[in-house]
């Protein structure tokens, strides 16, 4: 039996008609050539070569066995191909998904991280409410989803992603506009834009304001916290929202403040279980939970401060 390096040596030898040549084709001395011919022919017993005037001519032997060599070196070539385009993700489909409040800053920052990898990757991204992240993952729809809250389900699995923390927003000309901080009882004295308690991510709010035993009501609500982020710009209420919702651009023109009671949070990573996870999904996670893991909480501006350093 031929070994492809043997396969491989042959068919450069025969298609340049030197040892030179061979050793020029696949990058490599023309003595270890001359050796690999030389052993392949005493192991087999043919003579693959007539040497004339430092040129090889192909023996009719060889010529017999040549369409069989070179079938197997493209066979070996497609393969080379098909692994190279598998390193880039050709032929494949990343289908991942995300709640709001994760998907509009940290999800295309991991993106792009896939995307330097994985450059003919095809992906299907999925901004999903929690009942539909439920159907999705379990309906084979997608093979993750980021989300702000962890969940008991008999047919899902969960993984931690990163910790957060939640912030009070203000309008720019709003009258705590000029805080670093506020306390959660200061909070329930203005009119709230809010999301649902009963909905998961409004439940992680509502429950800084449950501890310490004070009413959570919100006039206005929203399902989003990019909506939420809006709201306020509009003048409308303050709010509580997360860190990471805050990394995206809805929540340009407000002011951040730093609560002062302890608020953190996790957020999660959930998959189908028993469903093994795509080279690609794996590499996606990890992206998001490096990008998620170094988003440090926004800094909140002293304005007060500010002013008087001026004067």
């Amino acid at each position: 039996m031929m070994t492809l390096r043997q396969i491989e040596v042959i068919r450069a030898v025969m298609v340049t008609g030197t040892i030179k040549g061979a050793a020029r084709l696949l990058g490599v001395s023309a003595p270890g050539i001359s050796r690999l011919v030389k052993h392949t022919e005493g192991l087999l017993r043919i003579r693959f070569f007539n040497r004339q005037n430092g040129r090889y001519f192909p023996t009719p032997e060889a010529r017999t066995v040549f369409e069989q060599i070179d079938s197997v070196y493209q066979k070996v070539d497609d393969l080379g191909f098909v692994l190279s385009a598998l390193g880039r993700g050709g032929s494949s489909e990343l289908c991942v998904g995300s709640v709001p409040s994760i998907s509009y800053a940290m999800m295309p920052r991991a993106i792009a991280k896939v995307r330097q990898r994985y450059a003919d990757l095809r992906m299907n991204l999925d901004v999903l409410k929690i009942e539909e992240a439920i159907n999705y993952l379990l309906l084979g729809k997608g093979e993750c989803v980021a989300m702000s809250y962890k969940l008991d389900h008999p047919g899902l699995d969960f993984e931690p992603l990163a910790p957060g923390q939640l912030f009070c927003i203000v309008p720019e000309a709003h009258a705590l506009a000029g805080r670093e901080s506020i306390g959660a009882a200061e909070i329930t004295r203005f009119p709230l834009i809010g999301i649902d308690p009963t909905d998961p991510y409004g439940r992680v709010i509502a429950q800084v304001f449950e501890r310490l035993g004070l009413a959570y009501n919100a006039p206005i609500k929203a399902r989003f916290g990019s909506m939420v982020c809006m709201l306020v710009k509009a003048g409308l209420g303050i709010a509580v929202v997360d860190q990471f919702t805050l990394a995206s651009d809805w929540a340009a023109g407000v002011r951040r403040l730093r609560i002062e009671e302890p608020t953190p949070f996790e957020t999660f990573v959930a998959f189908k279980r028993g469903a093994p996870l795509s080279l690609h999904a794996e590499y996606f996670i990890k992206c998001l939970r490096a990008e998620m893991q170094a988003t440090k909480p926004p800094l909140v501006l002293n304005l007060r401060a500010q002013g008087s350093s001026k004067n």
